[in-house]
């Protein structure tokens, strides 16, 4: 059982509790100024012990750096190109600032303190907010502390980017004007692919036949090198391609000879990269913008350009907006863009739809009218009464 002791030190009177930890073994704690303060650490130790939520101190004095470098060899179930980000943070913005610190002194307002002073970008905030949080969680499964003070803290929210979206006519406009990787643009653009996804296609994913592509893998660049890895599993998918896209495709397809290797790579063998300034993409777009400004009789510029300037992942904003002014279902979206939802769907283009309400309710008045009308029909004519005298 639990006691309260009075000690004498140079100071005065302090007073220590003396207690059992859950495993039997005997402790106590120490420098208490008054009985009572000591009196409510024993009744909260003991409840603690009833309820399986007992920290032993000990455990709490592991620094952050200790609980973090034993953490980290173990995110090697994470794809390489976030292991490495992973270790970015915590090499650059976690250990530095907390590293030192014992993880049962650490306090949500210090947590929200340190989140206020990044000067990054809000997506760049979450991923550093995110390292900080696995490493104290960490702590908590270990019972080094009760709770994470690093969860439920807010982060700044994403800026929404105005999406770019491409016509028909731009889309065939920015192919025709490109130097090489015509079916690249085309693809895109009527796919929904990530660039990723598409410079990690083999022949073997191809069907063109059928008009299908299988995503079964994504390339990305780790540290200056090329590496291709497995996408998320709801990314994993089977996409539909226009069959136009199809007779593109086919003679880069068949010119891989080997059912295994890129389909487009670079001189060394790797995927080919996300566009750069000095791109060929890059380059066809800055001629697609030049051409479409409107001059005067005299040749000078009367107005901005018409053509967007436009990324190679936009082709990806441009795929589902295309899809959505056909008429396509917003789940079949969904699997087509490797969404892991629905609802993330309509989160990214739901705006989009908005453009086919006017259609949506002529139609639903359509069937309204005509159901009217059919009822009419059916209705029999109510008949007349004639009072009859007695």
């Amino acid at each position: 059982m639990a006691t309260v002791e009075p000690y004498e030190t140079s100071k005065g009177k302090r007073y220590m509790v003396r207690y059992r930890k859950p495993d039997g073994k005997p402790t106590k704690k120490r420098g208490f100024r008054r009985k009572i303060d000591a009196e409510k650490f024993m009744a909260t130790v003991e409840v603690q012990k009833m309820t399986g939520e007992y920290i032993a101190p000990s455990m709490g004095r592991a620094t952050i750096a200790e609980v973090g470098e034993a953490w980290l060899p173990r995110q090697v179930h994470t794809k390489d190109s976030w292991s490495e980000r992973v270790e970015s943070i915590w090499r650059v913005h976690v250990k530095p600032y907390w590293g030192t610190r014992q993880v049962a002194s650490i306090t949500r307002p210090e947590v929200r303190d340190w989140i206020a002073g990044i000067d990054r970008a809000p997506s760049t905030i979450e991923d550093i907010h995110g390292v900080l949080l696995a490493v104290l969680d960490e702590a908590v499964d270990e019972r080094r502390i009760a709770a994470n003070p690093a969860a439920g803290v807010s982060l700044p929210r994403r800026v929404p980017v105005d999406h770019v979206y491409l016509t028909h006519d731009q889309v065939a406009t920015l192919a025709n004007e490109c130097s090489k990787g015509t079916e690249i643009v085309m693809l895109l653009a009527y796919s929904g692919m990530r660039w990723g996804e598409m410079a990690a296609l083999r022949p073997r994913d191809v069907d063109l036949d059928r008009r299908r592509i299988r995503i079964a893998r994504s390339a990305s660049k780790v540290n200056s090198r090329s590496v291709i890895g497995t996408p998320k599993s709801w990314e994993q998918r089977t996409v539909a391609i226009p069959a136009e896209v199809a007779d593109l495709l086919r003679p880069v397809v068949t010119a891989q000879k080997n059912p295994t290797g890129l389909i487009w790579s670079r001189e060394d063998g790797t995927p080919i990269r996300p566009p750069t300034t000095t791109h060929w993409f890059t380059k066809a777009v800055g001629r697609c913008i030049s051409a479409s400004v409107p001059c005067g009789d005299d040749g000078e510029p009367t107005g901005p350009a018409i053509f967007p300037r436009v990324t190679a992942h936009q082709l990806r904003h441009t795929a589902a907006s295309l899809m959505i002014s056909s008429g396509a279902h917003v789940k079949t979206i969904q699997r087509q863009l490797g969404h892991k939802s629905a609802t993330m769907t309509l989160d990214n283009y739901g705006h989009l739809f908005e453009d086919d309400l006017d259609e949506v309710a002529g139609r639903m008045g359509t069937g309204f009218r005509a159901a009217a009308e059919r009822c009419a029909q059916n209705v029999p004519t109510r008949p007349k009464l004639r009072v009859v005298s007695a």
